[in-house]
């Protein structure tokens, strides 16, 4: 019986983790476009009132789906990894991306021998049989160098055979799975060899891989592995070590390396699907402090480091793992991350054998979190065919129907949390919109409005899956119109819809411009650059805030100062390029950034994490006034980035949190505080977070703004 990968990850201080939500407001703002309205269509039947409202902007750009966007991960213990039927449903699914050998395998695993020690090797699961799969899928590999029990000359001999003698063209590579689990933390689930467990010689041998495999092949792309924020053993420093994790090893390695791996589960004590759904909130969160990081360690050389999500599932073990909402939530978790800046999303797993048997919504839920059936047996209950496809692969299925590589993400916000919606503008000009209906008693009817979008009078293209569907299923006929649709419970819909001629992108003689680029930035002011492109008579520069956009700048060149920019916001902006008729083409890739706080501030805030536990931590702040005059009975006020973070308890001041705004009182015996910086007024507090834990990005004291945070 093969030995199954189970990703189980240690949560000793686990708790579900919340949205990170971007906080992003300009002083004044002109409105780009017309407010959204509903577009007209004739339905061939009467169509319930709607009860949810959902919003597309075209014009709001979230990035462009790569040639890897979805991908799967395959192991050497899968006897069924390249059977002649896994290509093909993989093709079927536009998946463009397959990772091996197999996670936690991946570090015990030597490619030469085809041997695991201390593990299982099925027959036929060897590099190049697995090739064979990628190649007749239409993929990319995404391999797994041994980090845990290889070498950097062992990886390079990988590289040499994979790209020299066999010209395979294995581009992206990850220099072990998840190392932080070695024991360094407590914790000990991936094989390490090395004595030095800790994430400085994780990084300095990071550098020793890049090294030898890029003298191979220059072009191979080195992945660097990092913990997804707010999970496990985010925020913890280790004994000896600088810094946790992440920040320890990106320090280190970013002049190297080309991209981060992530893993997400959702976790959690309840492992249902359902409630998973709903932590996919925090995810945004999470990879925007991903990102967040990158850009701390890399500057201005971020924006070449990619981020990849190479495991994600419901959870490691438990119900709802092959069942209907595990599809929605494969269809949600694919979108959601793609929108949020990664490149690649991994599935957990091909196939990867039967846990807990359990009926979920009328059907036998395996406890497999693989996407297609292994044809193996729980006790007296056994699976269907091998390569049978469970719910997730239909809802991975479901987004190549949004869209393929070179398409354009673009902002969608639907009015009800259990209504997800995503949308996809097409190169050919179509928009395709997903949406994911998560109740499963009632269906819901969306009113479905556009902006910088017309479309034309003909009747939209429609897939289905929903109960009683075996497959994606054509619906066009159903009576839905380009301004209503009804999604059944437990179900999914994506609408495509052709632009009424003469309009949209393609009818503008200019092209898109490049991405934005963010040349300097004070606490009021950001100076943005961006690559011109052909027929544009001017460019406009538009923040977004969710599906809306506003006109923040606007000129004939490539390149616009923004001004009044409150200090600590982060903003979202896109560039559009108008032709001489007044004509928008596509916009650009989005650009984030966070103005400062000023040089000249009349006090000073020195905010320190003193220590963190995964979801708490213990911080002390310290503030100076620098100002000509004492000043007696301060406030400290400061915004939380995200909503999972709080004040439990603390000290040397009175503590009130309203929502994310914390307010801090000066105790009554404290003293003034001096003029000129010649006293500091310390204290201390313990902290929760429930998801990512960004530091506070502006202080002020007695409502002035102050230098630091």
């Amino acid at each position: 019986m093969a030995l199954l990968h189970r990703p189980g990850r240690p949560a000793p201080t686990g708790r579900p983790r919340r949205l990170a939500r971007t906080t992003a407001a300009l002083a004044a703002t002109l409105a780009l476009l017309p407010p959204l309205v509903a577009a007209g269509g004739a339905s061939a039947q009467e169509v319930p009132a709607a009860d949810v409202d959902v919003h597309v902007n075209t014009q709001a750009a979230l990035g462009r789906l790569s040639d890897t966007a979805r991908g799967v991960n395959a192991a050497v213990w899968d006897s069924h990894m390249n059977d002649p039927e896994v290509a093909a449903l993989m093709k079927t699914a536009d998946v463009g991306a397959m990772r091996y050998p197999g996670g936690s395998y991946a570090d015990i695993y030597h490619w030469e021998t085809h041997t695991a020690p201390g593990g299982y090797v099925a027959p036929g699961t060897g590099f190049d049989a697995f090739m064979g799969t990628v190649r007749a899928t239409g993929a990319q590999p995404i391999l797994i160098a041994n980090y845990g029990s290889g070498t950097p000359e062992e990886a390079a001999g990988w590289v040499r055979y994979a790209n020299v003698t066999k010209n395979y063209g294995a581009k992206y590579w990850e220099i072990g799975n998840e190392i932080y689990g070695n024991g360094h933390y407590g914790s000990g689930w991936e094989h390490d060899d090395h004595a030095d467990k800790s994430p400085r010689e994780y990084a300095r041998q990071v550098r020793a891989y890049a090294a030898a495999m890029k003298a191979v092949d220059s072009t191979v792309k080195i992945g660097a592995v990092l913990t997804a924020p707010g999970n496990w053993p985010d925020g913890i420093t280790g004994e000896g070590d600088p810094g946790d994790w992440n920040h320890t090893v990106l320090s280190q390695v970013t002049d190297v390396i080309d991209f981060v791996t992530v893993h997400w589960y959702a976790g959690g004590s309840d492992t249902s699907a359902d409630t998973a759904m709903s932590r996919l909130t925090r995810l945004p969160g999470e990879l925007r402090e991903v990102r967040a990081q990158i850009d701390r360690y890399a500057g201005a050389d971020s924006p070449r480091i990619g981020i990849a999500l190479t495991e994600v599932n419901t959870n490691t073990g438990g119900a709802q793992l092959t069942a209907r909402p595990n599809g929605l939530f494969a269809a949600d978790a694919f979108m959601t991350a793609l929108e949020n800046g990664v490149f690649n999303v991994d599935w957990w797993n091909t196939h990867n054998g039967p846990g807990a048997i359990t009926t979920v919504d009328g059907e036998t839920d395996y406890g497999d979190m693989g996407m297609l059936a292994s044809g193996a047996c729980t006790g007296d209950v056994c699976q269907p065919a091998p390569n049978t496809p469970f719910h997730p692969y239909y809802g991975m299925k479901m987004t190549g129907e949004l869209g393929t590589a070179g398409d354009t993400m673009v902002a969608a916000a639907s009015s009800a949390q259990d209504l997800s919606a995503h949308a996809v503008h097409r190169r050919d000009g179509r928009l395709s919109v997903l949406l994911i209906n998560k109740n499963p008693d009632a269906a819901r009817t969306v009113d479905l409005a556009y902006a910088g979008f017309s479309p034309s009078a003909a009747a939209p293209e429609v897939s289905r899956y929903a109960r009683g569907d075996s497959d994606i299923t054509d619906v066009t006929d159903s009576g839905a119109s380009a301004s209503r649709v009804t999604v059944p419970p437990y179900g999914m819909l994506t609408v495509t819809l052709t632009p009424k001629p003469g309009t949209g992108s393609g009818a503008s003689a200019a092209g898109t411009p490049g991405t934005p680029r963010l040349e300097a930035v004070t606490d009021t002011t950001a100076r943005l650059s961006w690559a011109g492109t052909t027929g544009a008579a001017r460019y406009l520069v538009q923040e977004r805030d969710g599906a809306h956009t506003y006109l923040v700048g606007e000129t004939t060149g490539t390149s616009v100062t923004l001004r009044n920019l409150p200090p600590g916001s982060t903003h979202t902006v896109n560039v559009l390029a108008s032709d001489a008729a007044g004509r928008l083409a596509a916009p650009s890739d989005p650009l984030t950034f966070t103005t400062g706080t000023p040089a000249d501030a009349a006090c000073t805030v020195d905010y320190h994490r003193d220590t963190s536990w995964g979801n708490g931590f213990v911080a002390t702040v310290s503030v100076r006034n620098l100002s000509d005059t004492p000043i007696t009975g301060w406030t400290m006020d400061w915004d939380w980035p995200t909503d999972g973070q709080s004040v439990s308890s603390g000290w040397n001041a009175t503590f009130h949190q309203s929502g994310r705004h914390v307010r801090v009182t000066a105790s009554e015996n404290a003293g003034p505080l001096a003029p000129d910086g010649a006293s500091t007024a310390s204290f201390g507090f313990v902290g929760a977070n429930d998801g990512p834990n960004p530091d506070p990005t502006v202080f002020r004291l007695n409502g002035t703004v102050c230098a630091g945070g």
